[in-house]
């Protein structure tokens, strides 16, 4: 391995999946700027749309998950071609 590298600043991180409010604790250099309190330690924060535990693939449930509206802005976009 080549000397100096890699990064120096691994700490604990929470990582918090924000569709099922699941928190897991791991080490990263991620750059947070909102913390959150684990069973009494504070750690730096980092909020995901999807993870592990909310992924379908490793659920094995299909969930739809619709963030700004995309299926509605899909529907709007494309109602002029709809066959009657």
């Amino acid at each position: 391995m080549k000397a100096e590298i890699h990064p120096e600043n691994y700490r604990l991180v929470a990582f918090k999946d924000m569709s099922n409010d699941d928190v897991f604790i791991t080490k990263s250099t991620v750059n947070a700027k909102e913390t959150i309190e684990v069973e009494g330690v504070e750690y730096p924060l980092v909020k995901l749309e999807i993870s592990r535990t909310s992924h379908p693939f490793y659920t094995g449930k299909s969930k739809l998950v619709d963030t700004a509206g995309r299926i509605d802005k899909f529907k709007n976009k494309y109602a002029k071609f709809k066959k009657e």
